[in-house]
């Protein structure tokens, strides 16, 4: 009865996981893999694996020769690692399977989250340059500097 019990807390707790990765708290979890972290931040912001789901994930993983107009080929060991690590800890979403998106901002839950206006607002407010700069205007909500005043 006892691990019944864990399995289903452990169950919930992953839902409910996944439920605050996109319900606007920043619960994200972060990227627990060195070799995730280390390849992805080499040339950008190493995004959470929740933010796209599974099938963006292997797509862009399947085309790493042209990663938005860079070469970002890996070895094909480091490659299927990467790539098994971001479809586990992907996040949940209904996408078309054959033309998944590539871009968080690009995902139904993104736009709703950040109208265009909004994001302008913060993004000036903060001196933001791009949309990739998810912890500056998240981190200025927290600190309050979005409030009129």
């Amino acid at each position: 009865m006892r691990i019944i019990f864990v399995l289903a807390a452990a169950a919930v707790g992953g839902i409910l996981a996944v439920t605050t990765a996109f319900g606007g708290d920043d619960n994200v979890p972060p990227i627990s893999d060195a070799v995730v972290q280390e390849e992805c931040s080499a040339c950008h912001f190493a995004f959470q694996p929740a933010f796209l789901p599974a099938e963006s994930w292997s797509k862009m993983m399947g085309g790493l020769e042209d990663h938005f107009g860079e070469d970002a080929s890996l070895s094909e060991t480091v490659r299927d690692n990467i790539e098994a690590y971001l479809v586990a800890n992907a996040g949940r979403g209904n996408v078309d399977p054959q033309n998944p998106p590539l871009r968080i901002t690009e995902l139904r839950w993104f736009k709703s989250e950040h109208s265009e206006r909004e994001a302008q607002r913060m993004m000036e407010r903060l001196d933001v340059k791009s949309l990739l700069s998810c912890g500056a205007c998240h981190q200025g909500a927290e600190r309050g500097i979005y409030d009129d005043d």
